[in-house]
Order: C-alpha cells, then structure tokens, then sequence
C-alpha cells in the first residue's frame, strides 16, 4: 500500500471502521511525521461535553502505527507490529477540531533496522501529541509498539 492520507483513510474504513465512522482522518504522513484530525460531535462525544477519550486514541494510536507501517513497508522486510502498552494524559477538553502528531519516524526506522539486525524482536515508544483550534494541548498520548521479524 501506497502511503497517503486517501489511502490510509480508505484502509480507516475497512480495517479501523469505529475510527471511521467516529470521525478520524489521516491529514498528512511521511516517514517522519504522521497528522490525524477528528473533530468532536455528538457521535464520539462524553457525558461531559467533550470528546471521548478513547476518539483521542484512536486518532493518537493511527499517527503511531501508520508510521510503523510506512517504516516497516520501507524496509521490505516482512515484520509484524503490536502494540503492547499505551499510556494517556489529558490535560484539558478535546472540544472542535483536534490534530494529533507524530514526530517519531527516525525512532522506528532505528527500531526496525535494529530487529533485522539481530533477528530479536524490539518495543519502541511512540508520542502522538493532540492541539486544538486554539493552539492548546489536550492530551499526550505514548504507544509502546513491538516489532519483530515474522519466521
């Protein structure tokens, strides 16, 4: 798969669907840095006038593990990934329009050239930072990803 915001959207659709129909979308993605928008609205909001903070994972977890995708492509290795562990931090409403990035790229290319290395498996993690419209952080969220070399 070619690695572009369509593509990863149309593959959103049929592989991720609660993250499609929830409102995520791929904005932007190179082998560095991967974009992902959602907007809050009644379908992924909370009780609390916000949105749900699993709609903030999502988006998050897509910035992480597309990248691991576009490294793992990149490689034309074939290596599995998972993600073992996850870690959030809210620090105030996900209200409008919310951007989540991912600058970590270099850290998975290292990762991956390190497994085919060695043959062992390696974790890795990952941050996907959320802003608002207004330029404002609302959450952090960390990806402990696995990848290993499928025998």
């Amino acid at each position: 798969m070619e690695f572009t915001p369509a593509k990863l959207n149309t593959f959103l659709f049929f592989k991720l669907p609660s993250a499609f129909w929830c409102g995520v979308r791929t904005k932007s993605i190179s082998p560095d840095k991967c974009e992902a928008t959602v907007k809050h609205r009644w379908f992924n909001q909370n009780p609390f006038n916000s949105m749900y903070f699993a709609v903030q994972a999502m988006a998050a977890e897509l910035t992480t593990g597309a990248l691991v995708m576009c490294q793992i492509k990149k490689s034309s290795k074939n290596i599995s990934m998972l993600v073992a562990n996850n870690k959030g931090n809210f620090t105030k409403k996900a209200k409008g329009r919310i951007i989540f990035t991912c600058n970590d790229g270099h850290l998975i290319e290292q990762a991956i050239q390190k497994t085919i290395a060695t043959g062992e498996g390696e974790t890795i993690w990952l941050k996907s930072i959320g802003i608002d419209e207004k330029g404002d952080q609302v959450a952090e969220m960390d990806f402990e990803w696995s990848v290993r070399l499928k025998q």
